[in-house]
Parts: C-alpha cells; structure tokens; sequence
C-alpha cells in the first residue's frame, strides 16, 4: 500500500517533469489555461501517459486527485 504524502513536488516527478520549487513555478506560469472550457488532462502540452494519469486520477478519484485538483486551479489562477 502506498502511504506515501502528495504533494506539487511528487505529482511532477510521477509526471516525468522537473519538480523543483523553481521549476514547479516556471512550468505554471508557462502553460496557463485560459479558457475554462479546456479540461485539464486535454491541455495540449501534456504527453498521452501524462494525460491519462492525471484523467485516471480524477475520474477514480485515486489519492493523487486532490494534489491534481491543485495543480489545476494553479494553472488557471
């Protein structure tokens, strides 16, 4: 069983992204979603495998969903 904690850094490195302070804040600031018609795991600068991980999270509702849940208020703030 996986116990261990969610956060930014560890959703990044699942994603095969660099996961330091800087570089979490870098990519956000990067790939903003401005329109809230767009799905988060249908943003165009996600891999496939990046796309159905965080679309698999959501959708079952996995331990990872609430650190994506962030992750995608962070890109449309």
């Amino acid at each position: 069983m996986d116990t261990s904690t969610h956060n930014l850094k560890t959703l990044f490195e699942q994603l095969g992204l660099p996961a330091e302070d800087g570089q979490i804040d870098q990519f956000i600031k990067t790939h903003k979603l401005f329109s809230s018609e767009v799905r988060l795991e249908s943003a165009t600068f996600w891999t496939s495998s990046q796309a159905d991980f965080l679309r698999d999270a959501i959708s079952n509702d996995s331990d990872w969903a609430e650190i994506v849940d962030e992750l995608n208020a962070r890109l449309r703030d």
